[in-house]
C-alpha cells in the first residue's frame, strides 16, 4: 500500500470517529444510524475539500467543530497519556487534547483531500454482552481501485445515553494503543518532562509512522 493510501486509510479511520451520537437501541438500529451518519460525513468531507486548499485553518476549524460533538477526544487523549496523566495539570491536559487533534489533522488531512473516491460500508455493530455500555462497529473502506481496508472502532455510552467514539483499529493495528506506547516512549526519552512531550507531540506522531505499522499488519 502506498504512503498516500496508508494516510488515507488512517485519516478515514480517524474521521470515522465523527459518526455522531447514537441513542440506545438494538444493534441493527445502531448499525443503521452509524451508516447514515457515516455517509453524511463522507459527503461533508468531499464538499469541503476545496476549502482545505484555500484555507487550511478554516478547514480544520470546520472539521473540529463537527468532531468535538461526537468524538470524546478528552477521553482518548487521557488514555494516550496513560498513567502519566496523573502527573499533569488541568491546563496541560487541555493543551494535549488540542495537540492531539491538531497532530491528526496535520498528519492526515492532505491525504484525505488528495484521495481518490472511496466508499465506506458499515458491516456490523455489536453491543458487548458483558457490558451494554460498550460497542464495536466493523466497517470496510473500499477505494476506487477496489482495495478493501477493514476498520473497527470502539464506542462507549455516556451517562445521558449517547454513544461516543473512544478508539479505532485499522487493519489490526490498535491506533489508541500505538499512540499510548509512543507517549510512554517520549516520556522516557524526555526524562519525565511531560510539557516537553506535549510540545513535541506533532513530531512524535510523524515519527510513530503508523503507515508502516498498518502495512506490516
Amino acid at each position: 500500500m502506498s504512503v498516500l493510501k496508508h494516510r488515507l486509510t488512517l485519516m478515514i479511520a480517524m474521521v470515522a470517529l465523527m459518526v455522531g451520537q447514537v441513542w440506545a437501541g438494538p444493534e441493527e438500529d445502531l448499525k443503521r444510524y452509524v451508516d447514515e451518519n457515516t455517509q453524511k460525513l463522507v459527503q461533508k468531507l468531499n464538499a469541503e475539500k476545496g476549502l482545505y486548499e484555500k484555507d487550511p485553518e478554516a478547514f480544520y476549524t470546520s472539521m473540529d467543530e463537527t468532531l468535538q460533538e461526537f468524538v470524546d477526544f478528552r477521553r482518548i487523549a487521557a488514555r494516550v497519556m496513560g498513567r502519566y496523566a496523573r502527573q499533569t495539570t488541568p491546563e496541560q491536559r487541555d493543551a494535549f487534547v488540542e495537540k492531539f487533534k491538531r497532530s491528526l489533522f496535520d498528519s492526515y488531512a492532505q491525504a484525505l483531500v488528495s484521495a481518490e473516491d472511496f466508499e465506506i460500508i458499515v458491516k456490523e455493530a455489536t453491543i458487548l454482552p458483558q457490558n451494554e455500555d460498550r460497542a464495536s462497529v466493523e466497517m470496510e473502506l473500499i477505494s476506487a481501485s477496489g482495495n478493501r481496508y477493514p476498520v473497527t472502532y470502539s464506542m462507549y455510552r455516556t451517562g445521558d445515553d449517547r454513544w461516543m467514539m473512544e478508539n479505532v483499529i485499522v487493519e489490526g493495528v490498535n491506533i489508541g494503543l500505538a499512540f499510548r506506547d509512543r507517549f510512554a516512549q517520549e516520556m522516557e526519552e524526555n526524562r519525565g518532562q511531560v510539557q516537553a512531550v506535549i510540545d513535541g507531540w506533532g513530531d512524535a506522531v510523524e515519527a510513530l509512522n503508523l503507515d508502516e505499522q498498518v502495512d506490516r499488519s
